[in-house]
């Protein structure tokens, strides 16, 4: 996802469509990263329509999605409530929310695109949103898919590198920090997408 308010209604447009534009399932990356961990408290930062979320809310987590698109919440609520599973649906602008600080035993960001300055500050706030013991998973398009992969943004600009995601989580321990290949069903057959993929924790007390 990519974008701010001034681009809210394209991707209302966009979700207001038959089908979910991500799927039900939750990321790959997302689900080997989360599946064994206890469930808690979590923040899915640019939830969409909540695939990832409502996973999380049926192996037990407590969860909060944000997203500006009204219609991708919608449309989550609705998954969620066929499901029978709760979750604390949030509109709201990335580049300013504010998240609890030290509030959520794991945070997700997951293939949210915004130009440096804004991604950096969103991370940051979610690092700081990472309570002590818990952790933090980012997940996205890897500046290198523009030559090695397929799909996603293709402004440099706004890709991922593993240096500039870890260096805006600061305050939390790197466990995992790499890229990492998603097989793309196209027209052309099956492709490799190249993504980043950090896993970072902030240590419980000591004692």
């Amino acid at each position: 996802m990519t974008g701010g308010p001034s681009e809210a209604a394209g991707w209302d447009a966009r979700y207001a469509g038959s089908d979910l534009v991500w799927g039900a399932q939750p990321n790959q990356f997302v689900a080997r990263e989360l599946a064994e961990v206890p469930a808690g408290r979590a923040l899915d930062v640019g939830a969409g329509e909540g695939r990832n979320a409502i996973w999380l809310a049926g192996l037990g987590w407590r969860v909060t999605a944000v997203d500006f698109s009204s219609v991708a919440l919608d449309r989550g609520r609705r998954l969620a409530a066929a499901r029978g599973l709760e979750v604390d649906w949030v509109q709201a602008d990335l580049r300013v929310y504010r998240p609890e600080p030290g509030g959520f035993d794991a945070v997700l960001v997951a293939y949210l695109h915004l130009v440096p300055l804004d991604l950096t500050e969103v991370l940051n706030r979610a690092a700081a949103a990472v309570a002590a013991g818990g952790r933090i998973v980012v997940v996205g398009h890897d500046r290198a898919n523009l030559t090695e992969g397929v799909g996603g943004p293709q402004d440099p600009a706004v890709l991922y590198t593993v240096e500039s995601v870890t260096a805006a989580l600061s305050g939390l321990e790197v466990g995992r920090a790499e890229t990492v290949h998603r097989t793309v069903t196209t027209v052309d057959g099956e492709r490799q997408a190249v993504d980043t993929l950090v896993h970072a924790y902030r240590p419980p007390p000591a004692g």
